[in-house]
C-alpha cells in the first residue's frame, strides 16, 4: 500500500441545525456567538434547505480523485480534512498516520491563495503534524488557480451560462466575476490574493471571448474592521444605474455549492436583482464534476512531477461561516 497521499482540506459545514451554534464558535476561534448571531445563520441555513452540500461533494471529489490518480498509475490515497468540521483536518491526519501515509500534499479546495484563507489550512496541517511529532512530508499546493484545465472549466461554464439569456441579449450581459472578501488589512501583508483573483478572472474572460467584465465580492464578515469592496449587492446598483438588465455572476473563488453561494448569491442577490428590476444568472459550481476532478488530478500530478510545493507565513484564520 503507498505510503503517499492526497490530504484535500475544505471549509466545513455543520450536519444539522442544532450543530450551528458549536460550528459558529469553532469559526470564532473558541468565542461563542450571540444569540441573534446564531439565529442568523440559522435562518440562512433553513432558507438552503437545513444544509448544505459541502460535505457529501467534498467526499465525492475525494472518491473520484482517488480513482482518477489509480487510473493515472499514481500511488496515491487520498483523504478529506475540514478546517471548521467534522472530520477536522487534525483527526484526519490522525487516521493517515495510523494508515503508514509518510508523504501529503495538501490541497485547498480554493483555486486562490491568501494567508487568511488557504495559509489557515496550511497552518492547520502543520499544526496537527507537529502535533504527532511530524511523521509526514508535507507538501503545500498554496494555489492552482493557472491550472489550464481550471481556466479552461470555467470558460466553459461561462459560456453555458450566457445560453440562458435569449440569444438577443446576450451581449448585454453584464459579467461579474466575485469571490469571498477579506479584510482590507491583507493588503498591508502583499497578500497575493486580490493579483490571482485578477488574473485568472482575466484568462477566463479571454478564454470565454466575453467582452467588458467586472469584478466584486462577496460575504464579507461582521467585523467591525472594514473588508475589500464593491460588495455585489452595491455593484448590481452601480449596473442598474447603466441600464443593464441582465447580470451573470462567477463565483470564480469557490468550487462547491455552500452557504456562501447557495444563500449569498441565490438568495440574497437575487432577491436584490429582482428588486432592482434585473435578471441575475450565475455560473455553475464545479461540485465533483469530472472536469474538476481532471482540474485536482493535474494539480496533484504537476506536484508529484516538479515537487512543487512550498510553506508559508501564516496570517490570522478567517471568521465568516462557509
Amino acid at each position: 500500500m503507498s505510503s503517499k497521499a492526497v490530504l484535500l482540506m475544505a471549509y466545513g459545514t455543520p450536519d444539522r441545525l442544532e450543530d450551528v451554534e458549536a460550528y459558529f464558535t469553532h469559526i470564532r476561534g473558541g468565542r461563542t456567538p450571540s444569540p441573534d448571531a446564531v439565529a442568523n445563520l440559522v435562518a440562512r441555513y433553513e432558507r438552503v434547505g437545513g444544509g448544505t452540500p459541502l460535505r457529501r461533494i467534498s467526499e465525492e471529489v475525494r472518491d473520484a480523485l482517488e480513482a482518477s490518480l489509480r487510473a493515472a498509475a499514481e500511488p496515491y490515497r487520498v483523504y478529506l480534512g475540514m478546517k471548521h468540521w467534522h472530520p477536522y483536518i487534525a483527526d484526519t491526519m490522525v487516521r493517515m498516520r495510523d494508515d503508514g501515509i509518510t508523504d501529503v500534499t495538501c490541497i485547498a479546495l480554493a483555486p486562490h491563495c491568501s494567508r487568511m484563507s488557504v495559509g489557515a489550512y496550511c497552518e492547520a496541517a502543520d499544526q496537527a503534524n507537529r502535533a504527532l511529532g511530524s511523521p509526514f512530508a508535507l507538501h503545500l499546493v498554496t494555489s492552482w488557480y493557472g491550472e489550464p484545465r481550471f481556466i479552461e472549466m470555467m470558460a466553459n461554464s461561462v459560456r453555458s451560462a450566457l445560453l440562458r439569456f435569449p440569444q438577443a441579449e446576450r451581449d448585454d450581459v453584464a459579467v461579474v466575476f466575485t469571490a469571498h472578501s477579506l479584510p482590507e488589512r491583507i493588503r498591508t501583508w502583499g497578500d497575493a490574493y486580490e493579483a490571482e483573483l485578477a488574473e485568472s478572472s482575466a484568462q477566463v474572460a479571454r478564454e470565454a471571448r466575453i467582452g467588458p467584465w467586472r469584478f466584486a465580492w462577496q460575504s464579507a464578515g461582521g467585523t467591525h474592521e472594514p473588508w475589500i469592496g464593491p460588495d455585489v449587492l452595491e455593484e448590481l446598483e452601480v449596473i442598474r444605474q447603466e441600464r443593464v438588465r441582465n447580470v451573470l455572476l462567477v463565483p470564480i473563488g469557490f468550487v462547491c455549492d455552500h452557504l456562501e453561494v447557495l444563500y449569498d448569491i441565490d438568495i440574497e442577490a437575487k432577491e436584490k436583482a429582482r428588486s432592482l428590476g434585473m435578471r441575475l444568472e450565475r455560473t455553475a459550481l464545479p461540485n465533483a464534476s469530472p472536469a474538476f476532478i481532471r482540474v485536482l488530478t493535474d494539480v496533484v500530478r504537476g506536484r508529484s512531477a516538479t515537487g512543487r510545493g512550498e510553506r508559508l507565513n501564516h496570517g490570522t484564520p478567517d471568521r465568516r461561516p462557509a
